[in-house]
């Protein structure tokens, strides 16, 4: 689907500092190796080809500590590299208490994520903001982005195909709430 665009290298690709944006956008699985990092790429790249970069700052984090500083998985990465996104320059980080203020969007790629991240939101007022990613997708018959981990290349492949639909879904989402 996006085979279209050029190859990008997000540690060159402009990102709004969250201070200047108009939306925060955070992409939560467990570790920030696999898919959360695939959803922050190509959704940085899917604002980039709308011309909306700057108005939305994109970021991604893990509910557990596990790859604290590393980057995203080889497999992810190969197939980043394959569809023409460089994921190379992305670092995991934990999601932290501060998050949930930070962002107006908190997407978890399943529910476990999705109930570890409602565990830790200290404000009810702001447990809003938490929701599965894939329900910008209600198209799809899956409601999750599967973990590929312990999988296969084709695991990899299908998170990919889930967030690009997904991410296309959050585009129009954004665009219509915000008259963009």
């Amino acid at each position: 689907m996006f085979s279209r665009f050029l190859k990008k290298d997000l540690k060159k690709t402009q990102v709004a500092p969250a201070a200047e944006a108009e939306v925060r956008v955070l992409f939560i699985c467990m570790g920030n190796i696999c898919r959360s990092p695939v959803a922050e790429g190509v959704f940085r790249r899917v604002l980039e080809g709308a011309g909306l970069s700057e108005k939305v700052h994109v970021d991604s984090a893990g509910t557990h500590s596990y790859h604290i500083g590393a980057p995203p998985d080889t497999r992810s990465q190969a197939t980043a590299l394959r569809r023409g996104l460089d994921l190379s320059g992305l670092r995991a980080r934990r999601v932290t208490v501060a998050d949930f203020a930070e962002f107006d969007y908190l997407l978890a790629m399943d529910r476990d994520n999705l109930r570890d991240l409602l565990e830790l939101c200290e404000d009810s007022a702001l447990s809003n903001r938490v929701q599965l990613f894939l329900d910008f997708a209600p198209h799809l018959p899956e409601r999750e982005v599967p973990d590929p981990y312990y999988g296969g290349a084709d695991g990899f492949d299908r998170v990919m195909d889930l967030v690009e639909e997904a991410a296309q879904g959050l585009l129009a989402h954004l665009r219509q709430q915000h008259r963009w």
